[in-house]
């Protein structure tokens, strides 16, 4: 195992310096989870939730929260992004949520697509709580990576939206 490329010889945190990399296709998957009573997640299914249209909110704020990721985490490369999906799945626990970001870039779009899940996990947390106050979020991880020098490296697999 190397260094960690975000901190220089003398241990002071820094911005990667990219420039040298070639500009390649770079696509992400990324998954996680809002775990919920089953009556919960029931009611959210029939009735929707109380503050609004649940996963279409979180959908938008899944997309906003990838476009800003470089606002959000200190060292990480602003990157103009040419998609960014967001599916979600019911299931007996609660709701799963899976994003894909790409982009041309130097750099991959890990931290987008595990940004665009993790706040999608808080608004439907943020939407919901009001109903079950013991909703958790679990699972954050990232699936899958194409792209730059790793070529494609996988974690695990998406479900909900396709591979390349």
């Amino acid at each position: 195992m190397t260094g960690f490329s975000h901190v220089d010889p003398s241990g002071t945190p820094r911005m990667v310096d990219v420039s040298a990399k070639p500009v390649t296709r770079r696509t992400a998957w990324a998954e996680g989870y809002v775990l919920m009573n089953p009556e919960t997640r029931r009611r959210l299914q029939q009735e929707g939730s109380p503050k609004g249209p649940i996963l279409q909110t979180a959908k938008i704020a899944a997309v906003h929260a990838a476009k800003k990721t470089a606002d959000l985490i200190p060292l990480c490369h602003p990157l103009p992004l040419d998609q960014v999906e967001v599916a979600f799945a019911w299931d007996p626990e609660g709701l799963r949520i899976e994003s894909r970001v790409t982009a041309e870039a130097r750099t991959g779009v890990e931290m987008e697509a595990l940004t665009a899940v993790a706040v999608a996990c808080l608004t439907v947390y943020d939407m919901c709580k009001a109903v079950d106050a013991g909703i958790r979020i679990h699972g954050i991880r990232l699936l899958q990576k194409t792209g730059g020098g790793s070529g494609r490296v996988e974690y695990g697999s998406p479900r909900l939206l396709p591979a390349e």
